[in-house]
């Protein structure tokens, strides 16, 4: 197999669309563009921007709706594949997309916070968070938490202690 895959740091520069594709599969669809920098003369200078266009699927594409907004710093992973249709005057178009394979934000730019995410035990979304639709595969059940309030994972495959999380801020 000769897939063309690429890695790219950006900011994302849309919302992120999640929809449901054949057999009701979650497709999250979303623009990030690259700016190259360079120093040059003493100073700072700005490329030409680079938009992809990324798709990601299934519990990815829920994952990054619930978590990536417009303007934050991402990083990208996945395969480079052209989607091509034919428009009503007969012509043929070509548009690259990213695949998504995984995604991530940008630690260069900032912090950010993990939470764990399986069908069986959901992240805790508060009520009011728009984000709650989007999880509503998830919705059942809730989980684990320990006395302190600190989520509780699965225990590791090789019997050892259980992971446990902070509680989200």
């Amino acid at each position: 197999m000769n897939d063309s895959t690429i890695t790219f740091s950006g900011w994302v520069g849309s919302e992120v669309t999640l929809t449901e594709g054949v057999n009701q599969v979650a497709v999250a669809s979303f623009r990030v563009g690259c700016t190259p920098r360079r120093f040059r003369g003493g100073r700072w200078e700005d490329g030409e921007t680079i938009w992809y266009a990324v798709k990601a699927w299934r519990t990815l594409a829920t994952n990054v709706a619930a978590s990536v907004r417009t303007g934050e710093p991402v990083v990208v992973s996945g395969k480079l594949v052209a989607d091509v249709w034919k428009r009503e005057d007969g012509t043929v178009s070509t548009r690259y997309v990213v695949v998504a394979s995984s995604v991530g934000h940008d630690l260069t730019r900032g912090t950010s916070v993990f939470r764990r995410v399986s069908r069986s035990e959901p992240a805790p979304v508060a009520e009011d968070d728009p984000v709650r639709e989007v999880l509503h595969s998830y919705e059942e059940g809730g989980p684990r938490l320990d006395s302190d309030g600190r989520v509780v994972a699965d225990a590791a495959a090789d019997g050892s202690d259980r992971a446990v999380a902070e509680p989200a801020a």
